[in-house]
């Protein structure tokens, strides 16, 4: 989808009334074909090209529009969003304009009132950029007779450039470990989490005070979670996910200002519980993620999908399998052109898994709809959710006889990562792939001692104890023990 469509689709129904109302007002002229390009663009006619101009003119004509249009539609979404966000970091925002108009209008009274309401929402929201323009703002007004004390505004504006370089330490400190944690994820790159974080926290000079904020737990579980996923050991993370709870625990039980990252820490934890198997704390984690989530719908439509995946993935661990299909229908119903293109794809990937393992061929329609480019899921999924999704295309088109066309994308599979694999060090999934190719090849091969003796072997390997590899493994076992891959994951998950 191209970046203008991408756009449009973030509009709805009252919006694109809107927006076009916003265009007529801007149009000069009679012959603007922008309102005609944006209805092509609702009703996806590609041959309407030839609609708006004459063939010479096509291309060049065409592109210039599109540039235009979209250039309207920006200015038309950041006055939109100016105007009808309700959160107090844009009331903050919104104060400050209006402070300055009547500064410079000279309104000075009500002027200061606005910018002190103003600096106590920043204050509140840890907006130490906003309040560092505030403060300018009233240092520049401050000869005036109804300005403050200039020391005591002074003091104020020189703590709050602390904080500033506090949060732009940290920032740093976070963009250098998502560089790092690519590094490690797409070369493989050898590294000790723990001594990463002390190494970058000394690095930049950061105490350990200044991360005890929901902000910073927040990067820290993102970076250690990614890490975990990347070696599929989520026990390697246990001691950020202690600290976590002791930072939770600790906090006032009142509504903040950090609902964002606290609904985020909180899938974190019951991701990082689902991981290892502890399917109940993971559940209550969940619980009290939908309890914040229900306090503002903004965060409710944002992280929906994510809660319905994981309290999908523990329905489905814990034997309650249909409950779990069912959950992620009907999540998969309510998606629409505003949903997350990566949470839609995770919720198909599992109903692909969960059918698979019950040995239902509704797996096959699900996996029919996975129509993205390898090259659109390593970018936006990640490498290990793209071979995960490969493999599990390959095994359940030869559980449901297609084995020519599985053996067809095994080898695929085998010249697309076979060398990213050996240069992670991932040498368990082609040990993996080898032997569902020998079942490719021969299934009665599933029967031999040796095999049965293969496989069960890769139970043993570190970093195949986690939940998704355990589901891959249980599709070999199952094929000699004659029963669906969902009986056998379930008695390895709970051994």
């Amino acid at each position: 989808m191209d970046s203008l469509s991408e756009l449009v689709n973030l509009l709805n129904s009252s919006d694109k009334k809107h927006f076009r109302q916003f265009l007529e007002r801007r149009n000069k002229r009679n012959d603007v074909k922008n309102l005609q390009l944006l209805d092509l663009i609702e009703t996806d006619d590609i041959s309407g090209l030839n609609k708006l101009y004459n063939v010479e003119k096509n291309n060049d004509a065409y592109h210039a529009l599109r540039k235009r249009l979209q250039d309207s539609l920006l200015l038309f979404l950041s006055q939109k969003t100016f105007e009808s966000s309700h959160s107090d970091t844009y009331d903050a925002l919104r104060l400050v304009v209006v402070g300055r108009f009547l500064l410079e209008n000279d309104v000075p009274k009500i002027a200061f009132k606005c910018l002190d309401k103003a600096e106590q929402l920043a204050e509140q929201l840890e907006q130490f950029n906003l309040l560092n323009e505030l403060l300018l703002l009233k240092l520049q007004y401050a000869h005036l007779p109804e300005a403050e004390d200039l020391d005591v505004l002074t003091t104020r504006f020189m703590h709050n450039q602390q904080l500033m370089q506090r949060e732009a330490k940290l920032n740093i400190a976070y963009a250098f470990l998502r560089q790092e944690l690519q590094q490690i994820h797409l070369k493989g790159k050898i590294v000790n989490l723990t001594s990463l974080m002390i190494t970058t926290i000394r690095k930049y000079k950061i105490s350990v005070l200044d991360l005890m904020t929901y902000k910073s737990i927040y990067q820290i579980l993102f970076i250690a979670s990614e890490y975990a996923d990347i070696q599929q050991n989520y026990g390697l993370i246990e001691r950020y996910i202690n600290r976590t709870n002791q930072f939770i625990q600790a906090q006032p039980l009142q509504k903040h200002t950090y609902l964002f990252y606290h609904i985020s820490i909180l899938y974190y934890l019951a991701n990082f519980h689902l991981r290892q198997k502890d399917f109940t704390r993971s559940t209550s984690y969940l619980n009290e993620m939908m309890d914040l989530m229900a306090t503002d719908s903004r965060y409710y439509i944002v992280f929906y999908l994510r809660h319905q995946l994981l309290s999908g993935l523990n329905l489905f661990f814990t034997g309650r399998a249909e409950d779990a299909i069912q959950l992620l229908q009907k999540s998969l119903s309510n998606t629409n052109n505003r949903s997350k293109p990566e949470d839609i794809e995770d919720l198909r990937i599992c109903m692909v898994m969960f059918l698979a393992l019950c040995n239902d061929q509704r797996s096959l329609k699900q996996l029919s709809l996975l129509t993205r480019t390898d090259a659109w899921y390593e970018k936006k999924m990640g490498m290990l959710w793209t071979i995960r999704k490969n493999l599990m295309e390959i095994l359940v088109q030869a559980q449901f006889g297609n084995i020519e066309l599985a053996t067809s994308r095994l080898n695929s599979f085998r010249r697309r990562y076979k060398k990213y694999l050996l240069k992670t060090s991932e040498e368990r999934v082609l040990v993996f792939v080898k032997q569902v190719e020998k079942y490719l090849i021969k299934p009665d091969v599933a029967f031999e001692p040796s095999y049965k003796k293969a496989v069960l072997t890769l139970l043993d390997e570190v970093g195949n104890n986690d939940i998704f590899t355990l589901s891959f493994i249980a599709w070999l076992i199952a094929r000699w023990e004659k029963t669906t891959g969902y009986e056998v994951v379930l008695r390895l998950v709970q051994s």
